[in-house]
């Protein structure tokens, strides 16, 4: 029997700070819940809207994979490692915070939003050196697909990290339907509703719903309506 924790999209945390309008799947910042400290490696999932022009200032991390995938408009990003760079919608961002690194990111944009989820991974290896990747992904392998954007190994699709973590992205039809098998034995999914319902393993998911699962083999994931959706396969501890 598989193991469930459903997050309804109304159930997160909010935190709308004008230039900052925030949802918290977990606890973060101003927001605490006990129930909803992490999701095994999983620490933040954060669905953020950032206003015209507004943006982060400088602002350190240490010892996490922070991976940032933005949904509407760009991210302007700076870091103490000499990186400077814009990710645009159908990029990918990780950085390894490692030993430490300070960044900040804004909204270039003086006349659009940016929507992006931020996520945050504990490693499985701690004080790694930083480092910074970013790429750009193809949309149309999404389509009525997982298509991977993240996994362990450098010289797999999408980016990587130092954990044992592989990220998924779908675009399915209203009807599609396709079975997910779990790459790694004893991991766990989260699986996060972007847009449209979809049933995974008969559980209705609607926009923005959260799904935690663990102790399963596959999971058999159907769009009730046009779809798109993110898939986390994670460690469980």
């Amino acid at each position: 029997m598989k193991n469930t924790v459903l997050h309804k999209a109304n159930t997160r945390g909010h935190a709308n700070h004008g230039w900052l309008n925030a949802y918290h799947s977990f606890s973060f910042a101003n927001w605490y819940n006990p129930d909803r400290i992490h999701f095994g490696v999983l620490r933040v999932l954060n669905d953020d809207t950032i206003a015209a022009g507004m943006g982060f200032g400088t602002h350190p991390h240490d010892n996490m994979e922070i991976i940032t995938i933005p949904l509407e408009g760009d991210l302007a990003h700076k870091d103490s490692m000499g990186n400077a760079a814009t990710i645009k919608t159908g990029d990918v961002q990780v950085m390894s915070a490692g030993t430490g690194i300070q960044h900040s990111e804004f909204n270039p944009n003086p006349d659009q939003q940016t929507k992006l989820f931020q996520i945050w991974l504990f490693p499985k290896v701690r004080n790694v050196e930083p480092r910074y990747q970013q790429i750009t992904l193809d949309v149309t392998e999404q389509k009525n697909n997982f298509a991977q954007v993240l996994s362990p190994n450098a010289d797999d699709a999408g980016v990587w990290i130092h954990q044992d973590a592989w990220f998924h992205l779908a675009d399915f039809d209203k009807d599609f339907s396709k079975t997910y098998e779990v790459k790694k034995e004893g991991n766990g999914m989260y699986v996060f509703v972007i847009s449209g319902t979809i049933t995974v393993d008969g559980q209705e998911l609607e926009t923005r719903d959260g799904l935690g699962i663990w102790d399963f083999e596959t999971l058999d994931i159907k769009a009730t309506t046009d779809a798109k959706f993110l898939l986390m396969e994670i460690p469980m501890e």
